[in-house]
């Protein structure tokens, strides 16, 4: 492989025109595609194998017309102290809201009237109007939502307290300048570590353009393939923060080899065979946990980890033939100040040099630090309580939230969470379903059965007594469950909850198997070892569990919340856990391979193990930095997101790369290879014979090119330019 990235680095360099506009064009051509496509909607939400699936597609197919998939909205009204809902006052108030709505959008499917439906609590003092609509929420038009939203405006001037809750209301969510700040911060750190404006610029530019080609390109497919409008969230997120390093590790690559003399086309081709080679390996690494994602059977999940596995292939492709272009256009200017001048560097030990040398004296101190700080910052995961979002976990500021609390206040905590049961059966066997329910612990109130036109099918509505979230909830639905027949199905928001939870939990240990397991296979050909893949995968495991720990102190139990703007501790989100498993094992084996692969081509080169830790940190330690520095600042641009989820995201994985970066990768590892020695890079010769040889560290680049004194007009080149 090293020889093939050689020759594709100097063919690049060699052709850097045609390669630029190549990429140039690619861009174009996917802006243009986004530019003329429909604007995206929601990905449809489905979760299949599950009951509530079931039940949803039931429903479907036997109350066409119904929209069960459509928005929904509860105009929340109360009285104020003294007075009540059934006051004709308030009455008119109330009918003259119900009129405003059926007359504000042809997106409307229905409007109950309070006062016909039964929606008055039984103290009078709250009523709610509850509309239907025919599209998803994010279907719905801008003027549909601010209709919804000036409902209730005369009955506010009344006196009445109007609030809406709802998915009616939700809106594409809004990241705001952190990602701004997030890229401000890397081409900061990329200044810092280059010295040099035109190196530090071309990370930034070629990762800008990779996500352009991906985030176009997903948008341009959005309704072809059904993505919706949140998948490019992810692309762009991972997208950003791989195409830097990416970048920054070849770049970095190339200045070294023309440190060592080499010509600025050598240099560029030697850059792209080894630093390449391993770009390569850590994009594969991060495609297949994204790909992996599959394995959950959750189409949202699975398009959106196939959409950033694609971002993460053009930013490999980018970093193999763009940057070797772009150095190409650059000449000197991608030296630092003092290199441009012929000033030699210095012959002091760098940070990493002297940290390496730090580990190897005091490797079991190491060791044990990194391994029991991770091991008490993972201790809240234990506590971990999944679920996903609804209005009782907005902010207590937001008129979700408020009509939430009054709802619950005014009719239970369970109506906020209505169980939907379909009966696959005609009305004797709906009116047992609502006997034997009836008689289950847990139930607030049962609905008499509503059947469709052909009086096969029956809908029943089931309030539990206990929020949607609860432990109690959760036994109702599996007590109606174990009671009831085949014929007898739970759907609705708060069922759908449950069987999502569950199905990404027990998606969550085949899932992790997959990934490992392929990954440790993939690593054990890069580094010829079993131990050093094996040391990778159970460090990635502290790593990871110590970032869900920290989400758990965050968001479950709000440490240090306000400072993240986390205004309502709750549930962590159920796709937490498998994702930033899969995405922070990606990640994690960026930094294994660039850190670990000089390692072991020193070592390969006849270094002594402690000595070849000491290299690797010498020419990685400060780029590995430095990316690390970078993806956190990236990721945690994603923190000033207003959607709960992406703020999660975007911590946890910030601090997931903090943990296994600094960690993991700069501490445990070197103490864990001194402790091993000569044994890190054993491999039993039948497997050594079985493994193909991919060159990783360029030891046959190394012979093909007879490496020996660069030839006399390397430097006059580099100082002609």
């Amino acid at each position: 492989m090293a020889t093939f990235l050689y020759k594709l680095g100097r063919f690049a360099f060699r052709r850097r025109r045609l390669v630029a506009l190549l990429w140039v064009a690619l861009l174009a051509l996917a802006g243009v595609g986004a530019a003329s496509a429909s604007t995206a909607t929601s990905s449809s939400f489905s979760v299949p194998g599950t009951e509530a699936q079931k039940a949803f597609d039931l429903l479907e197919e036997r109350f066409p017309g119904a929209s069960p998939d459509g928005a929904t909205a509860n105009v929340v009204f109360q009285a104020p102290d003294g007075r009540k809902m059934t006051e004709p006052a308030s009455k008119a108030e109330v009918n003259k809201a119900v009129a405003e709505l059926k007359a504000g959008s042809d997106q409307i499917a229905s409007v109950t009237d309070p006062y016909t439906a039964n929606a008055v609590s039984k103290n009078g003092g709250t009523a709610y109007i509850s509309v239907s609509y025919k599209v998803s929420s994010m279907e719905l038009t801008d003027e549909t939502r601010e209709a919804l939203e000036k409902t209730g405006t005369a009955a506010r001037d009344a006196g009445l307290t109007v609030e809406i809750g709802g998915d009616a209301l939700q809106a594409v969510p809004e990241t705001g300048a952190g990602e701004i700040i997030g890229v401000g911060i890397a081409a900061v750190v990329l200044v810092i570590t280059f010295g040099s404006l035109v190196a530090a610029g071309l990370p930034l530019l070629t990762a800008i353009i990779g996500v352009g080609i991906g985030i176009s390109t997903i948008t341009a497919l959005a309704n072809v393939l059904d993505l919706g409008s949140t998948t490019s969230t992810l692309a762009m997120m991972i997208g950003l923060a791989v195409g830097i390093d990416y970048a920054l590790f070849i770049v970095s690559r190339y200045r070294a080899e023309l440190a060592e003399g080499r010509s600025r086309e050598e240099a560029a081709g030697r850059a792209v065979g080894t630093a390449g080679s391993a770009v390569v390996f850590a994009g594969l690494t991060v495609v297949i946990a994204l790909v992996g994602l599959a394995v959950v059977n959750i189409p949202m999940l699975t398009k959106m980890g196939f959409a950033a596995a694609g971002t993460v292939v053009i930013a490999v492709l980018i970093a193999l033939t763009l940057i070797p272009a772009l150095l190409g256009f650059a000449g000197k200017r991608v030296l630092g100040r003092k290199a441009r001048k012929g000033q030699p560097a210095g012959d002091k030990p760098n940070m990493g040099t002297r940290w390496a040398r730090f580990v190897l004296r005091r490797p079991v101190m190491v060791l044990l630090v990194g391994v029991i700080g991770l091991g008490a910052i993972a201790l809240p995961a234990a506590s971990l309580e999944l679920g996903l979002p609804d209005d009782g976990s907005q902010p207590v500021s937001t008129t979700q939230r408020k009509a939430y609390d009054t709802l619950s206040d005014g009719f239970g905590p369970g109506f906020n969470g209505p169980l939907l049961v379909v009966v696959d059966g005609d009305k004797g066997a709906a009116d047992r379903t609502v006997t034997e329910i009836k008689g289950l612990d847990g139930v607030a109130a049962v609905t008499p059965p509503t059947l469709n036109k052909a009086g096969d099918t029956a809908m029943i509505t089931v309030i539990p007594k206990d929020r949607p979230s609860s432990a109690e909830t959760e036994s109702l639905v599996h007590s109606i469950r174990a009671d009831s027949g085949d014929d007898v199905l739970i759907t609705g928001a708060t069922a759908m909850n449950i069987d999502f939870s569950q199905k990404m939990n027990d998606a969550l240990l085949p899932y992790l198997a997959l990934v490992v397991g392929l990954a440790f296979l993939l690593l054990m050909v890069v580094f010829r070892s079993v131990l050093v893949p094996l040391k990778a995968a159970l460090g990635f495991l502290l790593s990871v569990v110590a970032a869900l720990g920290a989400v758990v102190a965050v968001f479950q139990w709000g440490w240090l919340g306000s400072l993240l703007g986390v205004e309502q501790t709750g549930p962590i989100m159920s796709m937490m856990p498998i994702f930033m498993v899969g995405v922070v094992f990606g990640l994690a084996m960026d930094y294994e391979v660039f850190l670990v692969t000089r390692m072991r081509e020193a070592y390969v080169h006849g270094e002594r193990p402690g000595e070849a830790i000491v290299t690797g940190f010498k020419h990685g330690a400060r780029v590995v930095t430095a990316a690390a520095v970078i993806m956190m600042a990236v990721f945690s641009g994603f923190i000033g997101s207003s959607e709960q989820m992406i703020k999660m995201i975007g911590f946890g994985l910030a601090i997931a790369v903090l943990f296994d970066a600094f960690v993991v990768r700069m501490a445990i590892v070197p103490a864990v290879l001194a402790l091993l020695g000569h044994k890190a890079w054993w491999l039993p010769r039948w497997l050594d014979r079985l493994l193909p040889n991919v060159d990783v560290e360029g030891e046959q680049l190394r012979k093909e090119l007879a490496v020996g004194p660069e030839d006399p007009d390397a430097e006059r080149e580099l100082v002609r330019v």
